[in-house]
């Protein structure tokens, strides 16, 4: 008979039906939905987070206390920093502990104000040109070390929220090898579901081009678990949270 025969055809599609009916029937007694209820979908009256979870809120310190616990859990640095003012120095002296030689930021006023030029004068800097991101994809590549102002903070997971922009290269925070974080203390959250949240309002006004979540360094491990750093990312990551 040939293959293409309607009826050879009907008779397959038949029996593959009774088959899956069969393996479906199976799996529902198994978990005690047999009989008539078997081919119902099961309900799901849950629709996102719980309401509780949803009013869980640590308060501004908490918040703070808790991202620097888990972002050094991960394997990150992290510092306080009294104000703007103070930061500069901090930055400055993190470079030089780890002998970094370059330095690439994103094109923010917030980091231009660091007067990274003017406190490191022998080391080359760079700028994220987001009217040529070729050139600055190249130059990150062979950066020491990348300067971001996060977006948001999360403290309950302990992760950095960075989108990317003309201004936000999203390889300022992925290439290079040391990776410094700027993190105003007001944008500290509690929950992740407060950062989907913005970003869920905010699609009708268009997306950002990258949403990248960074938790600590890059962490990377093969088959039988042997883990390396900085792989796929900053191998050394610091979060300065200022204020």
């Amino acid at each position: 008979m040939s293959t293409s025969d309607p009826s050879f055809l009907e008779k397959m599609e038949r029996e593959s039906r009774e088959q899956q009916k069969r393996f479906i029937g199976h799996i529902a007694s198994r978990l005690g939905r047999g009989g008539a209820s078997e081919s119902r979908k099961p309900e799901h009256p849950y629709r996102g987070a719980p309401d509780f979870w949803n009013r869980y809120e640590l308060t501004h310190e908490e918040r703070i206390e808790r991202f620097m616990g888990n972002w050094r859990a991960a394997g990150g640095h992290t510092e306080r920093v009294a104000g703007w003012e103070e930061l500069s120095g901090v930055v400055t002296r993190i470079l030089q502990e780890h002998g970094a030689q370059s330095t690439i930021r994103q094109d923010l006023p917030e980091l231009a104000g660091l007067r990274l030029e003017q406190h490191l004068p022998e080391l080359a800097h760079r700028v994220w040109n987001g009217q040529d991101p070729d050139a600055s994809l190249a130059a990150a590549a062979y950066t020491d070390a990348g300067i971001a102002l996060v977006d948001d903070a999360v403290a309950y997971t302990g992760s950095l929220v960075v989108t990317s922009s003309a201004e936000k290269g999203r390889s300022v925070s992925l290439l290079p090898n040391l990776l410094i974080a700027i993190v105003p203390a007001e944008r500290m959250k509690t929950r992740l579901g407060e950062v989907m949240g913005r970003l869920s309002r905010s699609a009708g006004e268009g997306l950002p081009a990258g949403v990248h979540f960074i938790s600590g360094p890059s962490r990377s491990s093969d088959i039988e678990n042997d883990l390396t750093i900085g792989v796929h990312g900053p191998g050394i990551a610091y979060a300065l949270i200022v204020g």
